[in-house]
């Protein structure tokens, strides 16, 4: 679905989610196998693994465990994006090509030292400021 307006903050294009099962099983599935990678970290790091006299291989072991925690929250999180956020396209502001961050037209050759610091001030924290 797509709208014909032009003001900014419009939505141009909205794409309802799919909402598919097979996605929220996969979910579902994703944060058991978390939720069990979270618990083992935890366990091996409460019970003292890697401070024993053999410190170095278990140490490697949990830096594993970490690692696959945070794959699979990756995983977890990418299948909520892309099965459970709808696709939305909002007009933004166009800016012309010839303007910079922080140059404005009227800006183009200087301002006066001593002129209105406050708004210079402003413009300068905020470079979309509104007057």
């Amino acid at each position: 679905m797509s709208s014909t307006g032009s003001t900014y903050g419009d939505i141009h294009r909205y794409e309802p989610p799919r909402e598919s099962t097979a996605a929220a099983i996969a979910i579902v599935l994703l944060t058991i196998i978390e939720i069990v990678f979270v618990g083992l970290f935890a366990y091996g790091l409460a019970s003292g693994w890697a401070a024993g006299p053999a410190g170095e291989p278990a140490n490697m072991f949990l830096g594993t465990i970490l690692g696959l925690i945070f794959i699979d929250l990756a995983f977890i999180l990418a299948l909520y994006r892309k099965e459970f956020l709808p696709d939305v396209m909002i007009v933004k502001k166009r800016r012309r090509k010839w303007e910079d961050l922080y140059v404005r037209e009227e800006d183009a050759e200087g301002n006066d030292l001593g002129g209105d610091v406050v708004e210079q001030f402003k413009r300068a924290v905020y470079p979309y400021y509104k007057r």
